[in-house]
């Protein structure tokens, strides 16, 4: 009787783990069905080996110069011709999809932990604590992303580390706001009702309740603002303020081509083309990503 039950109890304690592994298994043939996000995540693949190897692919230095070289059109040893310094433009473009992706992935990995931190915050706990800080969240979503973004960097300077906490900082809110209402449904569960009553501390109850059940909305988003962190950082970038000269930046090269654009529009097109397969590409995945791990949108 003991050996049926201790063999009962072994087997109730297995079925979590094979729960769990049929859940990623139905959300991989779910994704897997999903052709475009296949078609998007092929592509961010693609995009992290250039940006990883860019060294080794890259056909020419991307800061050297050669004023003898200089507006060159496309040539065999040129694939898309040199820019105003001489400088081949496809290096500076691969070079640049390292940057883009830094920025871009770093910058909304900041802007989740801030922003998740204050909506749970202000969610949980609700009062004063919600009443501050989501007034602090509504004011900063007033402004446009890039005015938002203008406005942090005038205040820390050039740098690629500070923008990407400036991006981060202009992103932030928007995860605080998206977290922020399903906490405030979540916190009246009873299985957190439960947690309560048996005395488990709050950290506790938000790290084993709460994130885990907003988790694939957080997800879904990240992916999505990781193309709008990568265009922000293009646009700060295309004014000036993005990261500083001589490294080789998508937006800095656009703005660059438009003196040429008639005679040689690749010193534009080329670099904008990149910049729209990233952000296409993270955009695909993203709503892939919605599809499997988002219920509502089922």
């Amino acid at each position: 009787m003991a050996t049926a039950t201790h063999a009962a109890g072994g087997n109730t304690a297995k079925l979590p783990n094979k729960q769990l592994i049929s859940q990623r298994q139905r959300a991989w043939r779910a994704f897997k069905r999903n052709k475009p996000a296949l078609v998007g995540a092929v592509m961010i693949i693609v995009l992290l080996l250039v940006a990883i190897f860019a060294p080794l692919i890259a056909p020419y230095d991307p800061l050297t110069q050669s004023v003898i070289n200089k507006f060159q059109p496309p040539s065999r040893a040129h694939w898309l011709g040199t820019d105003d310094y001489g400088r081949d433009v496809l290096s500076r473009i691969i070079w640049g999809t390292r940057v883009a992706l830094q920025v871009g992935v770093l910058s909304v990995i900041i802007g989740a932990v801030i922003g998740i931190t204050l909506g749970v915050t202000a969610g949980y706990f609700g009062g004063k604590i919600d009443a501050v800080l989501m007034r602090i969240v509504d004011i900063m979503l007033s402004f446009p992303d890039l005015i938002t973004g203008l406005l942090v960097m005038a205040v820390l300077g050039a740098g690629k580390t500070k923008l990407i906490l400036a991006i981060g900082l202009t992103i932030a809110p928007r995860f605080a706001r998206i977290a922020y209402g399903p906490v405030l449904g979540l916190k009246e569960k009873e299985f957190v009702e439960a947690a309560r009553a048996i005395g488990q501390s709050t950290p506790r109850i938000i790290n084993k309740h709460i994130l885990p059940n907003i988790a694939g909305e957080m997800i879904v988003l990240g992916s999505l603002w990781t193309a709008s962190a990568i265009r922000l950082e293009a646009s700060l970038s295309f004014i000036g303020l993005g990261v500083p000269p001589p490294t080789a930046t998508w937006g800095q090269m656009i703005r660059d081509g438009t003196v040429r654009l008639a005679d040689l529009p690749l010193l534009s097109l080329a670099p904008g083309t990149a910049l729209l397969i990233a952000v296409f590409a993270f955009n695909l995945v993203g709503d892939g990503l919605r599809d499997v791990l988002d219920p509502r949108a089922n």
